[in-house]
Order: structure tokens, then C-alpha cells, then sequence
């Protein structure tokens, strides 16, 4: 199936970037990419991804954890009896593919067919999975289902985190599944902040234009 991703495009206002905050090596299957106050795309203007695909010098896919929609997951999946009086909302994922599903699960062993993101935190990408987690009744604090995700080809990611549209840092279910995720990305680049205050900012550059990726992810469930 082919994919078409894409990384950010548009004016930033940059944060210059230092040795020590120069956070691009710390990219991973697992980390949170926290949005710059200055990225004004606004298909990730204040948000916070979750890396779940990630090899240096290929590419990068994630999916947007704080974009909570009004929508439930029986409206979504009403072909399927398994959801079938769920409640619970999904979220948007990323710009790409909005025809696509993927999940994260968060369960005390890995289920078959699943990929490990971190922790006990699982990515679910195949729909006889989702729909067998669907009919477990896995609830909203521990399972999310995302509309669509969010890539990026060569290098791409890499640069846009030493150019300073995004902050780095470790995952954790706590916030994967916040009760509340209009909440964390406030919190989250407040932190990040605090750490790089005394950094000084650059001029404002040039919108950057970035290429396209298709990345070696398992098919997303179809809906």
C-alpha cells in the first residue's frame, strides 16, 4: 500500500541550537516529539507525537496523542458489532492517510501481532488485532485509536529537532493516555522551556520544504 508522508512546511521562528541541547541523537521508537511554541504548521502546531517507527537515516513515523475529536469509536468502526456502544473518542493521529486506523494499547503482556513502542505500551497496526482488542472492552485510560499519522522521509526529522521546531523526551503512558490531553503539550514545552531559557533566539528563516517518505510500517488497519 502506498503512503505519501510529509514533515513540516512553513515559516519557524527557531530556537538557536547549542551542543548540548542539540537533541537529535536522542531520537528513538518510544520518545515524545514536543511541538516549539514557533511552529506554526498547523497540522502540529501544539501538539505532542509519539514516535512509534523510527530508523536513523530512513524515516520516521508517529502519531499525534493530544488531538482528542468528539467522535466515537462506534460512529468510526460501525461495521463492527465489537465496537458497538463504545464511547470512547478517537483521536487524530496525523495529516496522512485520514482513511487509515492505528492504536495503542497499553496491557501487562505484548499481544500477538503487536508492536512495542515502550514500557508496556503497544502499537496496534493490523485490524484483526484492533478489532480483538476492540471486543476485550479495553478502556480509554489503558487503549486509543488514531485516524490517520504523521512521517517524515530522509534526515527530514533529524533537522527539524536541531533546527528547534521540536523537543525531545522519553514517553510515558501517563501521558500517552492523560484523561485530559489538552493539557499536556502546556505542560510538557513548559518544562522544556524552563530548560532552555537561556538559549538565544536566531532570525527568522525561511519556510522549509520537505520530501516524501514511504516508510517500512505495517499496513494500518483499514476502516
Amino acid at each position: 500500500m502506498a503512503r505519501v508522508l510529509f514533515g513540516i512546511s512553513g515559516a519557524l521562528l527557531l530556537l538557536g541550537c547549542m551542543p548540548a541541547f542539540c537533541q537529535s541523537d536522542d531520537l528513538a521508537v518510544g520518545r515524545l516529539l514536543v511541538a516549539s511554541r514557533d511552529l506554526g504548521d498547523p497540522n502540529f502546531a501544539k501538539t505532542v507525537i509519539l514516535l512509534v517507527h523510527y530508523t536513523e537515516g530512513q524515516g520516521a513515523v508517529g502519531l499525534v496523542v493530544n488531538k482528542r475529536t468528539d467522535v466515537p469509536i462506534s460512529r468510526v468502526f460501525h461495521d463492527l458489532k465489537e465496537a458497538s456502544g463504545r464511547k470512547d473518542p478517537v483521536y487524530i493521529g496525523g495529516p496522512v492517510e485520514l482513511n487509515s486506523v492505528l492504536a495503542l494499547l497499553k496491557a501487562p503482556a505484548k499481544p500477538e501481532g503487536a508492536d512495542k513502542v515502550f514500557g508496556d505500551v503497544y502499537l496496534i497496526s493490523n485490524k484483526d488485532l484492533l478489532t480483538k482488542t476492540l471486543g476485550s472492552s479495553a478502556e480509554a485510560t489503558v487503549f486509543h485509536t488514531y485516524i490517520g499519522y504523521a512521517g517524515w522521509g530522509a534526515g527530514q526529522l533529524e533537522h527539524e529537532v536541531e533546527l528547534g521546531a521540536w523537543h525531545v523526551m522519553p514517553a510515558d503512558a501517563g501521558t500517552v493516555f492523560h484523561a485530559d490531553p489538552d493539557s499536556v503539550w502546556p505542560r510538557l514545552i513548559h518544562r522544556t522551556e524552563a530548560q532552555i531559557a537561556w538559549i538565544p533566539r536566531i532570525p527568522r528563516l525561511p519556510g522549509i520544504a520537505l520530501a516524501t517518505y514511504t516508510p517500512p510500517l505495517p499496513s494500518p488497519a483499514r476502516r
